[in-house]
């Protein structure tokens, strides 16, 4: 029998019971009106066992020397049964419910939508061929396929160079565990590996523009830049906190002339491992031995992987380093939980998904994008008047809305969806939630943690908190978002070929706006402000282009 049922009865402001819709509807209502009637539910709305159902139909005897009340209930419910038996006409039963998008229903699957949205995508093709068919004779007209094909070669060769000169790295650290003179990571090993990180990233970021890509080559490569710089510089700064973590616990061996200064947590340099260790300085002078154990247990535990399976330097090997790569994260650990095994006929669904979402996105630039920006400059060069060009640019962003909104949303679905899980099946990377309920959002900070958890990680971990140690807080967030305001603008002027500050200061503006949305005078009005959001999302989108 299918999983029921339809009603979640709650009590709201101790007046009126409310039922809540469920998830699952019953195969059958004939099955869960029979349930109702037999005394199938029980008072919190949810179905008892079938063996409790099947008891209650076959109307057990109530024992004489039962209660008045259960009496009471047996004999209503022979009443009942029996009324509805002897009903000539079907009976609707009513109750006091909310509806599936009431603010007040705990309903939240939707993934009826999830499909309604695809299939309006496929409709959306098939009219777009048919109308092609009828005017060109071709099904479809696409003049961006240049864009896609010109470059391809080099740019994957680029890219390769690009992520095998990352390797480097391992070496270097090889090179930090090692030695305990000035090639040390808090002496030399921190400033070499900074300069070599400033050179790499300055070399790829000019190599597109010197090669003259088209945009859409160079995006790719400059996503996939800053994804693998990320990486790189986790891994980098995690293993020389790891060297020193290890080199302290080693020279706790000889405890008279070893440090016993408390252990920091990696990044947070004023942070604790445990509050116990921070006492004054004449408390720690007078240590025993339980303490000097429990800093070596607190180090030891540093250097081991979260699943205990891996510690360090066990981890500096290059297939260590080339699985780090391939797995879908930005944020380096000694190790990762895992999938048993890799689901074949899943990574061919996520792999043909990809193709699929970009051959949407193409088709609804050509018909619904490109046209209107073409029409727009013709417009434009001949408008005379300030109303004039006024009127053609709120007339042009407006037809853009939706096709942007669009194509959005495919872009999410791309990376997020696809590509991270398809390298997840690949790598059996078993932590898949690369996003969470970002379409939920009430300001642009809780946006900017939801929809990019990979990237949202990275900035947590190796800006923001390391910010946070010599920072308050309110500049350790500014820090962050002009940071993340750089890449974003730097992703624009690969698409304009120009750094016109755009993306920069739509970034920047995302903190005013959250300030306004976080006032006394809109803070907790959840449905107003996730429309704030969407407006200034859909808005930001068509304004920038």
């Amino acid at each position: 029998m299918n999983e029921s049922s339809s009603i979640d009865p709650r009590n709201l402001d101790g007046h009126l019971e409310v039922i809540q819709p469920r998830a699952r509807k019953p195969g059958n209502p004939q099955i869960l009106r029979a349930q109702f009637d037999d005394g199938g539910l029980r008072p919190n709305g949810a179905l008892q066992s079938s063996s409790n159902v099947s008891s209650s139909r076959s109307s057990t005897p109530i024992p004489p020397d039962a209660p008045p009340s259960v009496h009471a209930t047996s004999s209503a419910r022979k009443q009942i049964r029996a009324e509805q038996k002897q009903r000539l006409f079907p009976t609707v039963e009513y109750a006091a419910r909310v509806s599936h998008f009431d603010p007040k229903s705990d309903y939240r699957d939707f993934r009826g939508f999830f499909v309604l949205f695809w299939i309006g995508l496929a409709i959306m093709v098939i009219s777009t061929m048919l109308r092609n068919l009828k005017e060109t004779g071709y099904p479809l007209s696409i003049r961006q396929w240049g864009l896609f094909t010109e470059n391809v070669w080099e740019l994957g060769l680029s890219d390769g160079a690009m992520v095998g000169s990352t390797a480097l790295i391992l070496p270097m650290h090889r090179m930090y565990s090692r030695n305990d003179g000035i090639f040390r990571w808090t002496k030399l090993g921190m400033a070499i590996q900074s300069i070599f990180q400033i050179f790499w990233l300055a070399f790829w970021v000019d190599w597109p523009f010197l090669r003259n890509w088209t945009w859409t080559a160079q995006v790719f490569f400059t996503l996939h830049l800053l994804a693998i710089f990320m990486k790189m510089h986790s891994y980098a700064f995690y293993n020389g906190h790891l060297s020193e973590t290890r080199r302290r616990l080693n020279d706790l061996d000889h405890p008279d002339s070893a440090s016993k200064a408390a252990a920091y947590k990696y990044p947070r340099p004023k942070a604790h491992l445990q509050d116990s260790s921070q006492v004054d300085h004449a408390e720690r002078e007078r240590e025993n031995g339980e303490n000097l154990l429990k800093l070596r247990e607190d180090l030891a535990y540093e250097l081991t992987s979260p699943l205990g399976h891996v510690s360090y330097p066990q981890n500096l090997t290059w297939g260590n380093y080339v699985d780090y790569i391939f797995c879908p994260t930005l944020c380096y650990e000694l190790e990762y939980p895992r999938t048993p095994n890799t689901q074949w006929l899943e990574l061919f669904y996520k792999t043909l998904a990809v193709f699929g979402c970009i051959f949407l996105m193409t088709v609804a630039s050509e018909e619904f994008v490109i046209p209107v920006l073409d029409e727009s400059a013709i417009r434009l060069q001949s408008s005379r008047s300030i109303s004039d060009f006024t009127l053609i640019m709120a007339e042009t962003i407006s037809t853009l809305l939706f096709p942007f909104m669009v194509i959005f949303l495919l872009v999410f679905l791309v990376i997020f969806e696809y590509i991270l899980g398809a390298f997840a099946e690949i790598t059996k990377f078993a932590d898949r939630q690369f996003y969470a309920d970002w379409w939920n959002s009430c300001d642009w900070l809780e946006f900017s943690r939801e929809w990019n958890k990979p990237v949202h990680h990275f900035f947590r971990r190796h800006v923001y908190s390391a910010s946070r140690g010599h920072l308050s807080r309110p500049v350790a967030t500014v820090i962050t978002f002009f940071i993340s305001a750089l890449a974003h603008e730097l992703v624009m002027g690969c698409i304009t070929k120009k750094l016109r500050g755009y993306g920069f200061f739509a970034m920047m503006l995302q903190m005013p706006i959250v300030m306004v949305q976080r006032s006394r005078f809109v803070r907790g009005r959840t449905l107003l402000n996730n429309v704030l959001f969407w407006c200034s999302m859909i808005l930001g989108l068509s304004m920038v282009r």
